[in-house]
């Protein structure tokens, strides 16, 4: 027996006043109602209502059994309704995985923007270092890997791609000179990711605008020795910004510094690397409205296209593909 579906009934006859009306309202057989209401009955082993030919009456446990069935009603068509709600009007708590840096230079700044779209949203936000795949206990992972190395079963979404720039005040260029060869960085002090000691070359890529004819695409060096060394990127965009060196930035990092003068592009007719940029959540199934709407919003903001909407203009003049 359909415990609910018998309330239901039970409700129905009791508000129509009738079996026959139930049936009508309730697209039924009146047979079927009579089935239910016997059913019950038997379940609960009471008689619910009083019946002859001219009258209907609640009992005593009638009446009892009804309030708590309409309670026990309206309860469950609010749960469907929240059900149902969370489906389609983005509200409710959005947990995030986001790589830090990302999360403070970028993510940040766009929030109030999203915040006044979806005001009943609350996120929060976990940025416990790189992210390179999805993690199921979140809803939404931001995620930073090289080219085409997307890897798991998720869905996921591009969102930009970003170069890493190499860069340096100008008060650490003026007092060093700038470097106008990758083979000049060997003479400079240079910043390097923790996990340099793994990588014992480092290429640069000739940009299509700066290529001539007989000169090679690329330069491979040995990795410079560092001055410092950090597995927190911007710990070393802020050594970089304190004139400790040189060290390879990510645009979407770098770019008001750049853009304001802190720092600048050094060998802008050389690249290092790319990274793709994209959002993923585990499945495509029964996905709440809240994170749709974040994930389509992270879309808009930054493109949604295998392109770097951080380069500068003059950057983007000479920027070139590189190798995936």
């Amino acid at each position: 027996m359909d415990q609910l579906r018998s309330m239901r009934v039970f409700v129905r006859v009791v508000s129509e006043g009738g079996f026959a009306a139930a049936a009508r309202a309730l697209d039924m057989a009146p047979t079927v109602v009579t089935r239910v209401m016997a059913e019950l009955e038997q379940h609960l082993g009471a008689r619910l209502l009083n019946r002859t030919t001219r009258r209907m009456a609640l009992t005593e446990i009638g009446e009892a059994y009804l309030e708590r069935a309409r309670a026990v009603l309206l309860a469950v068509d609010e749960a469907d309704a929240l059900a149902g709600a969370s489906a389609t009007d983005p509200r409710g708590l959005l947990r995030v995985l986001a790589p830090p840096a990302f999360a403070i230079h970028q993510l940040a700044k766009h929030l109030p923007r999203f915040r006044a779209r979806y005001p009943h949203v609350m996120l929060e936000l976990s940025l416990p270092g790189p992210v390179e795949t999805m993690d199921e206990n979140f809803d939404v992972c931001i995620l930073m890997t090289a080219q085409g190395n997307l890897q798991g079963d998720f869905i996921a979404r591009r969102l930009a791609t970003s170069e890493y720039l190499t860069c340096a005040s100008p008060a650490y260029l003026d007092r060093r000179g700038r470097p106008r060869q990758p083979a000049d960085l060997l003479q400079h002090d240079v910043i390097l990711p923790a996990n340099s000691s793994v990588r014992r070359e480092v290429t640069y890529y000739r940009s299509q605008a700066h290529a001539q004819p007989g000169q090679p695409a690329s330069v491979t060096l040995a990795t410079p020795p560092g001055v410092l060394i950090s597995s927190y990127s911007d710990m070393n965009y802020a050594a970089a910004l304190a004139g400790v060196g040189l060290a390879g930035v990510p645009t979407f990092v770098a770019e008001q510094a750049l853009r304001d003068g802190r720092l600048e592009h050094v060998l802008p007719g050389w690249r290092l690397s790319k990274v793709q940029l994209s959002v993923a959540m585990a499945t495509r199934q029964h996905v709440p409205a809240r994170t749709r709407a974040f994930i389509d919003f992270l879309v808009q903001t930054f493109g949604g296209e295998d392109r770097d909407p951080w380069l500068l203009p003059d950057a983007q003049e000479h920027a070139a593909a590189l190798p995936a």
